[in-house]
């Protein structure tokens, strides 16, 4: 596989994010879909390639083996400074029902690892998804 832009190692972070419990739902897709078309760092990104760009890291990260291959790849693509944004995207999409399972945050916590982000910023990344996505009921 060729190596990604920075926009698809963003997409295909989410998907990673998404894929934890071994599924992409609908409804994470569709807030795949909400965060790429509201996201100033996808303001360049031709919007019509994000089908493609999800089914093909759906395909990259089926088999439980290639986790560690998409995410070097992820890595290889995507510049240290967008490595805070790479890590509230994949929070906001697992955090999407409201209630993170074990295997999610096993997902978050490989993802953080492989970003190298301080605990601080994760944790603030963290709490900050949770108070965005809170409901009133």
């Amino acid at each position: 596989m060729a190596a990604l832009t920075a926009h698809e190692a963003l997409i295909h972070i989410m998907v990673i994010a998404a894929s934890a419990d071994s599924k992409v739902s609908d409804r994470e897709l569709e807030i795949i879909s909400r965060l790429v078309n509201r996201s100033p760092v996808f303001e360049t990104f031709d919007h019509s390639d994000l089908g493609h760009v999800a089914a093909q890291a759906i395909d990259l990260i089926k088999d439980s083996s290639n986790l560690e291959r998409a995410m070097q790849m992820i890595l290889d693509s995507l510049p240290a400074r967008l490595h805070d944004t790479a890590y509230a995207l994949a929070v906001e999409v697992a955090s999407v029902d409201l209630k993170l399972e074990q295997e999610e945050l096993r997902y978050l916590e490989l993802i953080r690892d492989h970003l190298v982000l301080d605990g601080l910023v994760s944790a603030a990344i963290e709490s900050s998804a949770r108070a965005r996505l809170r409901k009133v009921e």
